[in-house]
């Protein structure tokens, strides 16, 4: 049966929390319509077919045995954070003391607590778009506004204009949202627009937010470049990462941001309302992954990139899509459907029809209704049968 795309009600009005009007989250919405089918093939998530690594998982085992169950540290356990700034420090330019990170769980969790630092009501965010879709539920939960900038597609890959980012920023931002490698679009920043946007925050006193979670998932280098390479240990920079996509980690809610030494108290207290701290045993399954998890890490960003080829290939051939440019980094490919109007029908029907599940280009901002994302992190087998499915519809 077809499922129904309207909006889900219930009997009961949340008229006085903004979680009442939050944006209708239709990714998710498009998964539980896959719970019973033997069929699927879901390309909707960014989120691999590969399970958690067992070095990984026994780390975790260990750290229950040893009875690593109790309250902890709301910044992270000493081990984790000590661990993440020896990592940073192999892949960036600049060192990262311990002192500048905070263990959070997961990489949303980190986006939220960023927003609830640093908005107060009638606040704006400017947001680089294309993006996924929950920083506009989290700036709406603040009270605050969203700015969008859309890059632009073009021949090689997507375009982000900085004169446009200047001319959306006013008294009121208090931040500018990018990710980078991008969800969904796979576009990277490069070392130069990241000085511009450091100059522009340091002059009009507002933050850069970025989410670097995809930085270890770049097809040409081992490391996207990061605002570490270029902020100063004070500058007004945050810098979300999660453990999720480069270690298969997504069902473990576990990440870090790295941020100036001056918020680091602040943020601790933001910690303590939100989760009083990342569960132990899960740390110490995190340090693992950063000590030993190199090697894995190598074939996530392999797997990621042959399934983009494979996807590509596949797409390029049908006489409907089009592909800005094969992504440089992340875990999607998006790609424009000629004469589509309604993403989310599009990827009700081709589910209906296929099994297939894709999630809506709506989802990722105004003006892509004509764009459909596919994740690129499952198994080439998996990949070359979702793209043999849907090539009649797209053809």
């Amino acid at each position: 049966m077809r499922p129904d795309v309207s909006a889900a009600r219930t009997g009961y009005e949340l008229m006085r929390s903004p979680m009442h009007a939050l944006p209708k989250q239709n990714i998710a919405d498009l998964a539980r319509w896959g719970f019973d089918r033997d069929d699927v093939i879901p390309l909707w998530f960014g989120e691999s077919d590969l399970t958690t690594p067992p070095f990984i998982c026994d780390a975790a085992g260990r750290a229950l045995a040893a009875g690593h169950t109790f309250y902890t540290h709301q910044r992270g356990i000493p081990e984790l954070r000590e661990a993440l700034s020896a990592y940073m420090g192999r892949l960036y330019r600049r060192p990262v003391g311990a002192d500048r990170i905070t263990v959070t769980s997961g990489g949303m969790a980190g986006i939220l607590m960023s927003m609830e630092m640093l908005l107060q009501p009638g606040d704006n965010v400017v947001v680089i778009e294309p993006v996924w879709p929950n920083i506009q539920g989290v700036i709406h939960i603040m009270g605050g506004v969203k700015r969008s900038v859309m890059m632009e597609p073009g021949n090689d890959g997507w375009r982000l204009d900085m004169r446009r980012v200047e001319a959306a920023c006013d008294s009121r931002t208090r931040a500018v949202f990018l990710a980078s490698p991008g969800n969904p679009t796979g576009w990277m920043i490069s070392p130069d627009q990241q000085r511009a946007m450091l100059d522009l925050a340091r002059s009009r006193g507002f933050w850069i937010v970025s989410d670097e979670v995809y930085t270890r998932l770049a097809y040409d280098r081992s490391v996207a470049p990061s605002f570490l390479d270029v902020a100063g240990d004070e500058d007004p920079v945050i810098v979300i990462n999660s453990f999720s996509k480069a270690w298969a980690m997504t069902g473990w809610r576990v990440g870090w941001l790295t941020h100036p030494v001056s918020i680091g108290d602040t943020l601790a207290q933001v910690v303590q309302y939100n989760t009083s701290g990342t569960a132990t045993f899960i740390q110490h399954a995190a340090v693992a992954a950063i000590t030993e998890g190199e090697g894995f890490a190598a074939e996530m960003r392999a797997r990621c990139q042959a399934g983009r080829d494979i996807a590509c290939e596949a797409l390029e051939r049908l006489r409907r899509v089009r592909l800005p440019a094969r992504p440089a980094g992340g875990m999607y490919v998006f790609f424009e459907i000629e004469g589509m109007t309604d993403s989310l029908a599009m990827c009700a029907d081709i589910f209906e029809r296929t099994g297939v599940g894709l999630a809506p280009g709506s989802a990722f901002a105004e003006g892509c209704d004509n764009y459909l994302r596919a994740c690129i992190a499952l198994s080439p087998d998996k990949l070359h049968e979702a793209m043999k499915r849907i090539a009649p519809l797209l053809g």
